[in-house]
């Protein structure tokens, strides 16, 4: 029996080999739904041979769990800039250098600065998409109500007098208490991230004003529920409103949905990609990373999803109308006036929310 076992050792050592080089030939994804456009994953596996294997999540505190209990088993993850921060003082991240990291010249500086607040050197995230929270409407409807109440102005949430016109059409806001919480404390003319405790009694008031307006807090619904007239102004990501008007445009319904950044300046928040600490294919990661990179990698997404990338280079291959809305691409003059996405302790998340969980339940 020992010669046998000889002679087929080499060949078992082989397989064994093979089936590791095998495994190392993949990268392991976790983003949001359809957040890689189908024929950039197909152009990088043809490209390098390395199989992406994606994973999806519907909440970014889904991925900040698993990316802070470890040992995930993912390569590459797509965190907001807040989660990016938190995954970081965690130390759950592994640094992504930038020298000879090809395509990173193409990432937007203004982006990468507003990255750096939690991001100190711009060292573990690669801005991917950004965007903002803002007003997606049925146009028709709220001008019907409000003609002469401008629709680019957080007045048609905020004032009393002017939401309640919109109750009957059908009022949303999206699920998430840091951004609204924010975006209250914002347009009170207060710091977003303020912990000041009259001011945050000061923005649960606005809110407490706007409870009866609001026919639901959700997210995720407001696309369609936009596209189909069910309601008639969200508080919403730009990208979801942009879907639902095209979802409309398509179907020929017979009103016009639009999106606007609120003229008294809102949050920008930005994606980024991120390599977990304990990545078990790290170059994988960094080649997939250098391949987003690519302008053409990453421009499908935006003519699909209608978020902005961070990408410069990509920006003339996005299709004109979306390159120059200025609700999806705005100008120097309304960046100016976006506040970024920032990291809180966990008590002041905890106090909020406790302020959103009084709001929903409408206490």
């Amino acid at each position: 029996m020992a010669p046998k076992f000889k002679l087929c050792l080499p060949a078992l050592l082989l397989a064994v080999a093979a089936s590791v080089q095998a495994e190392d030939k993949v990268v392991n994804l976790y983003s949001w739904a359809d957040y890689v456009a189908p024929e950039t994953l197909q152009r990088f596996e043809q490209e390098t041979g390395i199989h992406v294997r994606y994973d999806t999540f519907d909440a970014p505190e889904v991925l900040e769990t698993k990316l802070l209990t470890g040992g995930s088993g993912y390569d590459v993850v797509v965190p907001s800039s807040s989660v990016l921060a938190r995954g970081l003082a965690a130390g759950a991240l592994k640094a992504i250098p930038h020298e000879g990291l090809k395509g990173y010249a193409n990432l937007d500086p203004d982006l990468l600065e507003k990255l750096a607040a939690v991001d100190p050197g711009n060292q573990y995230g690669v801005p991917y998409t950004w965007g903002t929270l803002g007003l997606g409407m049925n146009v028709e409807a709220v001008r019907k109500r409000l003609p002469n109440v401008p629709l680019n102005s957080l007045d048609l949430l905020f004032k009393p007098e002017y939401a309640s016109q919109l109750k009957d059409c059908g009022v949303a806001i999206i699920d998430s208490p840091q951004e609204v919480i924010g975006l209250a404390l914002h347009y009170l003319g207060k710091d977003p991230y303020s912990t000041d405790k009259n001011e945050l009694d000061a923005a649960q008031a606005l809110l407490h004003q706007l409870q009866p307006s609001v026919l639901y807090v959700a997210s995720g619904r407001q696309i369609n529920d936009l596209a189909n007239g069910g309601i008639c102004l969200a508080l919403a990501y730009n990208g979801d409103a942009s879907m639902a008007a095209d979802q409309a445009r398509k179907a020929n319904k017979p009103y016009e949905i639009a999106y606007r950044i609120p003229k008294e300046g809102t949050l920008v928040w930005q994606d980024n990609l991120a390599i977990p600490k304990d990545a078990p294919h790290p170059e994988a990661a960094r080649q997939f990373i250098e391949f987003m990179l690519r302008p053409e990698s990453v421009a499908s997404l935006t003519n699909t999803l209608f978020f902005a990338t961070a990408n410069q280079a990509a920006t003339p291959l996005v299709d004109e109308a979306v390159r120059t809305d200025p609700d999806i691409y705005p100008p120097a003059d309304i960046r100016d006036r976006l506040y970024a996405d920032r990291s809180m302790s966990l008590k002041d998340m905890r106090q909020r929310t406790r302020m959103w969980t009084a709001f929903r339940s409408r206490q």
